[in-house]
């Protein structure tokens, strides 16, 4: 947590940010593009280890360069851990879910976890949760969306379904030249 940046931004929201999870994440830029919208959205990022790349790594940082100072992040050692210190509700983004992201209601502060590019989520977890496994509709044939893509549907269905509360609604042209 970046101190007083987010400090100031969560006594303004009433409710509980959502919660983005990226297991074992391997490429930099993707994670880079996936903290970025979860600073510009207010979610919380958690990225559970090993990673595929160092968190100085260049490419990370130039993805989400202006928005370091605003982004809520926290580690944790494998999946063990992570789930030790929360308890959900949790939902896995996986090509092998049986239903769509929009069929299911998201709560506030919600994990919406997803898995390795390569690989994704493993197989047991999504076999013991099956009834909160969720995947984005695609053609037949295609492997799977990219993993920033893939979270930034999911973050924007469930703040939609919250009413994008907290978030600024509209936005402003700049003033005309003279």
């Amino acid at each position: 947590m970046c101190g007083k940046f987010l400090a100031e931004r969560q006594a303004f929201s009433a409710v509980e940010p959502l919660n983005i999870v990226l297991v074992e994440p391997q490429i930099p830029q993707n994670t880079g593009n996936i903290a970025r919208t979860c600073a510009a959205t207010g979610a919380r990022l958690h990225l559970v280890r090993p990673l595929g790349f160092a968190i100085d790594d260049k490419k990370l940082k130039r993805a989400g360069l202006d928005y370091w100072h605003m982004l809520d992040i926290s580690y944790y050692d494998g999946l063990k851990d992570f789930f030790a210190r929360h308890t959900g509700p949790f939902y896995y983004f996986s090509t092998k879910a049986p239903r769509r992201y929009t069929d299911v209601s998201y709560a506030p502060g919600a994990y919406l976890i997803f898995g390795r590019e390569d690989a994704g989520l493993p197989e047991p977890l999504l076999e013991a949760n099956r009834e909160r496994c969720v995947r984005l509709p695609m053609i037949e044939g295609a492997r799977s969306l990219n993993l920033s893509n893939t979270v930034a549907v999911g973050v924007f269905e469930a703040l939609r379904q919250q009413g994008f509360a907290g978030l600024l609604g509209t936005g402003k042209l700049a003033a005309p030249p003279k």
